[in-house]
């Protein structure tokens, strides 16, 4: 059996934090400027909106670029990079999705729903490639949750986040 690799796990989360975090710091920074809602306000079958005004492209191109040079920083290349943001943005979007279904607003708290896809959808699409057991998959994930029930508060106390979730 493979011993784990807390570096590994540690660019991993830092990877997850900067797909993560770019949005919320772009609002912050920006404000309303460049806000364009992914889903141009088109509503699902359900009358409700397909996404939500709180995904922008401001904030899913930011990702894909903070992850993309992340990775290079991180030594990992930025094909791990961009394939940890497309896919941690990928989760979001999913989430986002389903609290819409749901009849959630934008930047209510579902918890587990907020964390889990846009931690494992990554650590799944990048299992393979970076050689992680299913330990270490397992580990990201769960620090990755662990730490944005914890810190989610803190953030929001600092005027970081909008919500103390």
């Amino acid at each position: 059996m493979k011993v784990a690799e807390p570096v590994l796990i540690l660019k991993l989360l830092v990877l997850l934090t900067l797909a993560n975090g770019t949005p919320v710091l772009l609002k912050k920074l920006l404000g309303s400027c460049c806000a364009w809602p992914l889903d141009g306000g088109v509503r699902f079958f359900d009358a409700q909106p397909l996404l939500g005004s709180s995904k922008t492209l401001r904030g899913l191109l930011g990702a894909l670029l903070a992850t993309t040079l992340g990775g290079v920083a991180l030594g990992l290349g930025w094909e791990p990079g961009l394939l940890v943001g497309s896919t941690s943005m990928l989760g979001d979007l999913f989430s986002s999705f389903i609290k819409r279904r749901l009849k959630k607003p934008p930047s209510s708290r579902a918890t587990g729903l907020d964390q889990l896809p846009e931690s494992l959808f990554p650590v799944l699409a990048c299992q393979s490639s970076l050689d992680l057991t299913v330990f270490e998959a397992a580990l990201v994930v769960g620090v990755f949750f662990f730490s944005e029930v914890v810190l989610s508060p803190l953030f929001y106390r600092l005027g970081i986040r909008d919500q103390p979730y």
